[in-house]
């Protein structure tokens, strides 16, 4: 890395950092007013009314409560998309803090106000400060927790009325040290499938089971049984997730209930190994089911395909931290993770990549010791100085005039 690089890396961030204040204050005020997904009006309300202000060109409604801005600069051809989630959790906060959640029931445990924030203060910058010739389109997504609002937006006509050449997005991460930015080329978040298996049996007395056809002793088996799926089904050298999340049955101890009903979910990070489990569960509950005398419907439902980040994009993605942090707060290629990410659908479409940021590792000022997804966690302010410089040198080194 040249030096004219390196000070310009340097130099970006110094500035992201001095203009980070306001968009600190914008992040605590979407985390004190979470909203679910495709409910996020006054989210969306405050991102189009901020992107308007800089000079984008601003539209509403796909995915319902989405919103992408689209700057035109030059006469390059090329065009580049950044996504942010803007969706909260059903959670109660525990936090104390003075801008935790006023909706209760609701809270921004998984960062998404962070990651709106970071790309609202690249935005500002990229209008005012970044040459570039093309087209970027900044894309704020409804409804990531588990609603598949990437999507919606794609049903809309997203990359139909706002194609893109590469599409980019980034999440914190607990565990990583703050700021520091983690990558990673071919599969990066699992599939995340849910499956309901029924049982139906004949219920009876518990005092004369021989007369009955017990669900649950079936679905315990099917239990038990699901775990040699990926003991003994799958490559020892790929991953994959079954855990049975419920098991419900009955209400009295002396009567064997007529019904049972299991509820999975199913993770992994290979296409086929998705279609084995798939094949597997169902073959393994009814061979089960039947051998107890039950019988089972199972119900398995597809949610978001494996995560799948590009050789070229990536590669490009990991250039472009190194010369903003340096290498050795840069890791090219990190662990894969079980979680999953609707922004896998964009990647189908378009090529890509998704980074992580580190939130923390708990050494130093002990944040970032909380996951995601739990009533303590709080997004690293200092990240939005990072995030945004990190968006606003992709930018200009993407569309470069």
């Amino acid at each position: 890395m040249n030096a004219p690089r390196e000070a310009l890396g340097h130099n970006l961030l110094e500035a992201l950092e001095q203009q980070a204040e306001p968009f600190i204050a914008l992040r605590r005020d979407l985390h004190q007013h979470p909203e679910m997904g495709f409910l996020e009006f006054r989210t969306s309300d405050r991102v189009a009314e901020q992107l308007s202000q800089w000079g984008y060109t601003v539209t509403r409604g796909l995915g319902g409560t989405g919103v992408v801005g689209q700057l035109r600069r030059g006469t390059g051809r090329k065009s580049l998309g950044l996504r942010a989630d803007m969706d909260a959790l059903p959670i109660e906060e525990t936090t104390g803090l003075p801008y935790a959640s006023c909706n209760a029931g609701v809270m921004h445990a998984c960062g998404h106000d962070g990651h709106t924030a970071m790309l609202l203060a690249a935005a500002r910058h990229i209008a005012e400060n970044v040459p570039f010739s093309g087209t970027l389109h900044l894309i704020f997504q409804p409804a990531e927790e588990g609603l598949g609002g990437a999507r919606k937006m794609m049903e809309d006509g997203l990359f139909d009325r706002f194609p893109c050449d590469a599409v980019f997005a980034m999440h914190n991460m607990p565990g990583h040290p703050q700021g520091h930015l983690v990558l990673r080329e071919g599969p990066m978040m699992a599939s995340s499938d849910s499956v309901t298996i029924t049982l139906e049996g004949t219920g009876g007395h518990g005092a004369m089971p021989h007369q009955a056809a017990d669900p649950v002793v079936a679905g315990a088996a099917i239990v038990m049984g699901l775990q040699s799926i990926v003991s003994r089904n799958v490559d020892p050298q790929e991953t994959a997730v079954i855990t049975v999340g419920a098991f419900n049955a009955g209400i009295a101890n002396n009567v064997i209930p007529q019904q049972a009903v299991l509820n999975l979910s199913v993770r992994a990070l290979n296409p086929q190994v998705r279609e084995l489990l798939e094949k597997r569960i169902d073959q393994l509950a009814q061979a089960q089911a039947q051998s107890y005398g039950v019988r089972a419907h199972v119900d398995y439902k597809r949610g978001y395909p494996v995560l799948v980040n590009h050789a070229r994009e990536t590669d490009f993605a990991g250039d472009v931290a190194e010369e903003l942090l340096g290498s050795e707060r840069v890791t090219r290629q990190g662990k894969a993770l079980t979680g999953s990410e609707d922004f896998a659908f964009f990647l189908e479409k378009v090529p890509g990549s998704y980074l992580l940021i580190g939130n923390g590792d708990g050494a130093g000022d002990g944040h970032g010791a909380c996951m995601v997804h739990n009533p303590g966690y709080d997004f690293h302010d200092g990240n939005i100085a990072i995030g945004s410089a990190f968006w606003a040198l992709l930018v200009q080194r993407y569309l470069h005039e």
